[in-house]
């Protein structure tokens, strides 16, 4: 016995929103969509723990090249600051890591130099030097010294270090809004603030003088 077009059409059309439904309640387990993960770190995260590790391992060399025949008192500054910087470079490399970034900056403080651009409303950064560095010159200087020159000079390079360390610190400071970077850069601030005071103390009383900035 033939069945009736209309029966054939409505059973067609049931099965048809049958399938629909069941098509679209099956999609989220055959076609998942894709959500991307909020990043570990941003841009300007990256770049300041990639610079500032690169600044910090510089002062570790400026301690490995001071005189070890230079006074106690010295001595242990030089050792307590390469403890404090080995531990927030071994910080920073592991934010790095888990970022899947490199240690190493393609664009050496492009996350400073970018912001301070879009602040002057151009589209270009100049080129700025990482703030504090010593040059290859001063580090030979400093490993051929000796005595109360060798003392002066690791203070002057150190405090001057540190001070571009800051500035780094509280540019990262200013345009982060929260996160464990920002608290460590409040931190560099406040630890780095207090070693130079020291030193300048220290300096002073050896007779030195403050390098330029």
């Amino acid at each position: 016995m033939s069945v009736p077009r209309g029966v054939r059409i409505a059973a067609f059309a049931s099965l048809a929103l049958f399938l629909l439904a069941l098509g679209a309640a099956l999609r989220p387990l055959a076609l998942p969509e894709k959500h991307s993960a909020a990043p570990v770190l941003d841009a300007i995260e990256i770049g300041f723990a990639q610079d500032m590790t690169a600044h910090h391992q510089q002062a570790l060399l400026m301690t490995q090249r001071l005189d070890p025949a230079a006074s106690p008192t010295v001595r242990r500054v030089a050792e307590q600051l390469a403890d404090a910087q080995r531990v927030e470079i071994g910080t920073m490399l592991g934010w790095l890591r888990l970022a899947d970034a490199s240690p190493l900056s393609p664009r050496p403080m492009a996350w400073m130099t970018d912001t301070l651009a879009s602040h002057r409303h151009s589209a270009h950064a100049p080129d700025t030097p990482m703030p504090g560095m010593a040059t290859t010159a001063e580090l030979d200087a400093l490993a051929a010294s000796r005595g109360r020159d060798a003392e002066i000079l690791f203070l002057q390079l150190v405090i001057r270090h540190h001070q571009g360390g800051i500035a780094m610190a509280q540019a990262a400071d200013r345009q982060l809004t929260e996160g464990p970077v920002k608290e460590a850069a409040r931190a560099m601030i406040q630890s780095q603030g207090q070693e130079v005071g020291v030193m300048s103390l220290l300096l002073t009383q050896l007779g030195g003088a403050l390098l330029p900035r």
